[in-house]
């Protein structure tokens, strides 16, 4: 047993740590494709337990990488060499749903889907929606800024953090904001903590805003012979006010992709299709409805098609939700970007992703919550073939770049993580990134937090 194992021993109990290559395993990546073996993982279930860990590694200079369900899609939670992993989905207690006050203070570690169910039994609503919301937790969540198809009309994440609990790297517990919607005391270190990608500390608790459920949702399906036209008609819907709580884009790769996992009944020889939800009082989604549905036609849809009923709703959206695992059966690693840029802008972006895959002769899907410019390309390739990798990389670079000649932006929702981490100087330039790295040097003047994720050593590629 090694010194590091029997230290950590005697901080949780033995059961919470591990140190088998077996156990280490499941560890080594988020949902992309570099693997690294972490020197251990433990899994706390208190705060406290969070700081004594963390002020252990502190003291012995030992990398710490906090991780919810390891979901993501941009490297955040893979280990470095030698690291230690804080694996926080055993905190996973919903401690308050306040009817009264529209809140709820839950752990880290609960399963996003699961606290919808539970809010929502109450006639409460919590909007984001991330694709993996099966699994992902909301620490998870609140550490990358996650988003969904929701976001078009509700937001993201970001936009229902009130309060914070955090641990810092010296094993210290801060608290900021509660269940006041209005605060304007000091620095908002929630704000701060939301998207820090676990290189500021570790989120252990947070207070969200809630809204009350409403009473009436209706889905449907577009579809689209070319696929600038979907995207023109995006821009049209969101003009026209008749703005949908979903609005999702999907190319025939993906449809075809879906039906052989699982069958809609779409044709398969459509270019694009459009999933759009709308939700409010029932009389209002109706007319809203029908608007849509104009500006469908307008636009040259092939035809539009209703869900019936609820469930066949729900299998729309499963759909939908199944996209990444049903393209991961296609290639041996998948590449999921989510360049994001004005709604405005969303066919031209989408028109360049082609151009860009074409050039670089690399599989591209494109999908995305393009309701609120949020794009998705995912770029088949293999890892295990250097040439494709790199066209693969050379791909995401070019997106990136393209998004923010667009006037957008590197991540709309995964997070930067190691992926997108050489890009950043491009958005923010060496000014803004090396105030980024005071910050992260104020909290954690040692280093051991999530070290080269969002700066990847605070360095930047050249553009």
């Amino acid at each position: 047993m090694s010194g590091l194992v029997r230290d950590l021993e005697g901080l949780l109990e033995a059961r919470r740590v591990f140190a088998q290559q077996e156990d280490l395993l499941a560890y080594t990546n988020d949902a992309t494709h570099r693997r690294v073996f972490p020197e251990a993982v433990v899994q706390p279930l208190t705060t406290s337990e969070v700081g004594k860990v963390l002020e252990y590694a502190n003291r012995k200079r030992i990398p710490v990488v906090p991780r919810g369900a390891g979901t993501g899609l941009s490297g955040g939670a893979t280990p470095v060499p030698g690291s230690l992993v804080l694996d926080m989905k055993r905190m996973r207690q919903i401690l308050e749903v306040d009817q009264r006050n529209l809140t709820a203070t839950l752990e880290c570690g609960v399963v996003t889907q699961e606290f919808h169910k539970a809010v929502e039994r109450l006639g409460l609503f919590y909007p984001p929606d991330p694709q993996s919301m099966s699994v992902c937790t909301i620490g998870g969540n609140v550490a990358t800024r996650a988003g969904g198809p929701r976001g078009v009309k509700y937001g993201t994440t970001k936009d229902y953090v009130l309060g914070i609990e955090a641990v810092l790297p010296d094993g210290e517990v801060i608290h900021y904001g509660g269940k006041s919607v209005k605060m304007s005391s000091g620095y908002d270190l929630a704000r701060l903590f939301t998207g820090s990608e676990g290189t500021l500390g570790v989120i252990t608790k947070v207070t969200m805003k809630l809204l009350t459920l409403p009473p009436y949702r209706q889905s449907m399906v577009a579809v689209f012979g070319e696929l600038d036209a979907a995207a023109e008609t995006v821009s049209a819907i969101i003009a026209a006010g008749a703005v949908p709580s979903g609005l999702e884009l999907l190319t025939k790769s993906s449809i075809e992709t879906l039906e052989a996992f699982i069958p809609l009944g779409l044709p398969k020889d459509a270019e694009a299709f459009l999933l759009i939800e709308l939700d409010g009082h029932e009389g209002k989604v109706h007319e809203d409805a029908g608007r849509i549905i104009a500006i469908c036609e307008a636009h040259g849809v092939r035809e539009t098609k209703i869900a019936q009923s609820a469930a066949e709703a729900e299998r729309m959206w499963f759909a939908r939700r199944a996209l990444f695992p049903a393209t991961a059966r296609l290639a041996p690693n998948v590449l999921i970007e989510d360049a994001t840029v004005n709604r405005t802008e969303v066919p031209t972006m989408v028109r360049e992703i082609k151009a860009i895959a074409e050039r670089l002769q690399i599989t591209i899907g494109v999908s995305g919550h393009v309701g609120d410019g949020n794009l998705h390309p995912g770029i088949l390739t293999d890892k295990s073939n250097p040439e494709l990798m790199q066209r693969a990389e050379a791909a995401m670079g070019e997106i990136a770049k393209k998004a923010l000649e667009l006037g957008g932006t590197l991540s709309g929702e995964h997070g930067i993580g190691t992926l997108k981490a050489p890009y950043l100087e491009w958005e923010f330039g060496r000014e803004g990134v090396q105030l980024m790295r005071r910050i992260k040097a104020a909290f954690d003047p040692n280093g051991i937090m999530n070290p080269g994720k969002i700066g990847a050593e605070w360095g930047g590629a050249n553009v």
